[in-house]
């Protein structure tokens, strides 16, 4: 069984309901199908996120294209003739990879804005099917896969919209029980098994990062304390290499890629960094997320040494201080967040 690009077929079903698959449909991973091989994307993630709204904002990357809701449309009513009808609006987002729009109350478009991250898409659409049935928290899923077309020239795709909001002190209920939730995911993530041809994820090792987190240290000097994110980066340093076996890591557990519902914590969105690697990479959250009192229910719950809770935080510490000098006019709230993560690192090292 093969699929192409512009196949159509028919209504299917999951356990959430019809499923349209029309497109480029979703490839399972290797096993699934005889031949299927998958690619080696760049491990940049995604980014859904949740306000509605009808105009898009300035761009953030050279060479990003044009994307509004006349695209959608007219990409939706050629490739998906039956969604054709659905309202589309832009969704207000802090991520930096996808335009992301609402088309009526289910479901949603992701259309990557350069061309360097349509790998991600792809891959996450290769193992999203795969992952989710060993994951207790809600992710994404996939309705059906676009080819470039009507100007746009990435492939693009519809997934079930996942209500929520992004995750929120004001909207968490108890912290504790968020990193509890939090750290149970990263380890069922880790105990899936690391299947031939899964995508190496993760960062390079904190050494060769070394040089770009300096420069962009000294770029964020203005908004960081300069001094003692130089010193909590030259703590990092030390931390021991890893040298153990790869695991399934998500890679982006940012604020805007958990949402809440009722006070708790629901789902995990952008799975486009995800793959095998460093454990390291998945406690970012320990800081990019929480506080004090979900950070140590976190550890706890994951069961962090010393030196992979280093090595985590020198990831934390870098992912944050590259965002701040690369968005401070184009997207100003991821780079409060970014911000407050290196907040979280400092008060950390000082508590």
């Amino acid at each position: 069984m093969t699929w192409h690009l512009g196949e159509t077929l028919p209504l299917a079903r999951t356990g959430s309901g019809p499923v349209l698959l029309a497109g480029n449909p979703v490839a399972p991973p290797p096993g699934a199908m005889p031949g299927f091989q998958p690619g080696q994307g760049s491990r940049r993630g995604g980014d859904w996120r949740r306000e509605v709204r009808t105009s898009t904002r300035m761009n953030m990357h050279d060479g990003e294209v044009g994307i509004d809701a006349g695209l959608v449309r007219r990409l939706v009513a050629v490739q998906f003739p039956r969604l054709a009808g659905l309202p589309v609006a832009a969704v207000r987002s802090t991520g930096t990879v996808n335009a992301i729009y609402r088309l009526g109350d289910d479901l949603c478009a992701r259309l990557p804005r350069v061309r360097r991250y349509t790998s991600d898409l792809v891959d996450e659409l290769r193992w999203l099917p795969w992952l989710a049935p060993h994951l207790s928290l809600q992710v994404p899923e996939p309705v059906a896969v676009g080819h470039p077309a009507s100007g746009y020239p990435f492939p693009w795709a519809i997934y079930r919209w996942i209500d929520g909001q992004p995750y929120a002190d004001e909207l968490i209920g108890d912290e504790r029980q968020a990193a509890t939730d939090l750290a149970r995911f990263v380890a069922e993530m880790r105990r899936i098994d690391p299947v031939a041809g899964a995508p190496r994820a993760g960062r390079r090792p904190l050494r060769e990062l070394d040089s770009a987190t300096r420069t962009a240290i000294e770029s964020s000097r203005n908004v960081i304390d300069r001094d003692a994110a130089t010193a909590a980066w030259e703590r990092a340093l030390a931390a021991p290499a890893w040298a153990g076996a790869p695991v399934w890591i998500h890679t982006d557990l940012l604020r805007p890629n958990l949402l809440v519902d009722g006070g708790r914590l629901r789902a995990v969105i952008d799975f486009g960094g995800a793959g095998v690697g460093d454990p390291a990479a998945d406690v970012i959250a320990a800081w990019s997320v929480f506080g004090p009192a979900g950070r140590e229910t976190f550890r706890r719950g994951l069961g962090v040494d010393d030196g992979t809770w280093n090595r985590a935080r020198g990831f934390a510490l870098h992912q944050a201080v590259m965002i701040i000098p690369y968005y401070p006019e184009t997207n100003p709230g991821f780079v409060a967040l970014a911000k407050r993560t290196v907040d979280e690192v400092l008060a950390d090292i000082g508590a």
